[in-house]
């Protein structure tokens, strides 16, 4: 893993983690939309460019050379979105994650209102998650995502009905104590669930991919997926939270 760009802010709130692979053509349009959503309060943008064999470097250091808050960080090889983003977790300043796609599927706009969800709560929640409305996707993905969706949902009760959404919005300190592996980012609810926190759900307009192809099919999916499942089942049963009742000695 390498690093380029300018020096971030090291007193954020927020950091936007965006996982890329050969999504050149859409760089500037996301980060023009991102700037434009949350200024003005004072945030942390971090690109992982995840093996990319396209323009995209190029792309993230022309967007970088004026912006003194974002940073790349870029993999050797093509590790996956779930590795890509725990990547930029880990670089993160800002104790909220601000999560999406960069494809511009995701419309950044929402995400100043999942922050507000999530700070009306306080601190007994650990995530707000992105539902989709009106998919843009073909007849056959919306249905392989319904399918998915059901079985997660009757299997693991995360009390989300779309976690393929790329926009979420995840206490940072909750993230890192998950356990991450290739699919993480479709089980996160659940496992921010196992953790003992709430998650709240933000309806979201779906948009279609502005430019490039879908790095995910069926098949490359399906089989790690149902494996994926049933070991997010076994963890989220296995996990005993203690209740702290007395420390010694008291601060107090």
């Amino acid at each position: 893993m390498t690093f380029a760009s300018l020096d971030a802010p090291q007193k954020v709130r927020l950091s936007v983690v965006i996982a890329v692979r050969d999504e050149a053509e859409n760089i500037a349009p996301l980060i023009e939309e991102i700037d434009a959503a949350l200024r003005p309060e004072a945030y942390e943008l971090i690109f992982v460019d995840d093996g990319s064999a396209d323009g995209t470097a190029d792309a993230l250091l022309r967007a970088a050379a004026s912006r003194p808050y974002m940073r790349i960080l870029t993999h050797g090889r093509a590790c996956g979105k779930s590795a890509a983003v725990a990547t930029g977790a880990w670089a993160a300043h800002g104790e909220i994650l601000l999560l999406l796609d960069g494809d511009g599927q995701n419309n950044p706009a929402y995400l100043p209102q999942m922050v507000a969800a999530l700070d009306a709560v306080g601190e007994r929640a650990g995530m707000v998650q992105g539902e989709r409305q009106g998919r843009k996707d073909t007849a056959f993905k919306r249905f392989q995502s319904r399918l998915a969706n059901t079985v997660r949902g009757l299997m693991l009760r995360d009390g989300t009905r779309d976690t393929g959404c790329g926009l979420k919005v995840v206490r940072r300190d909750i993230y890192l104590r998950l356990p991450h592996f290739d699919a993480l980012h479709r089980f996160t609810p659940a496992l921010v669930g196992r953790e003992g926190f709430e998650v709240l759900t933000f309806p979201v307009v779906d948009r279609a991919r502005w430019h490039g192809l879908s790095k995910y099919g069926f098949w490359n999916r399906l089989w790690v997926g149902i494996v994926d499942m049933l070991g997010v089942w076994w963890l989220t049963r296995r996990r005993n939270i203690p209740e702290v009742v007395k420390v010694y000695p008291d601060a107090h």
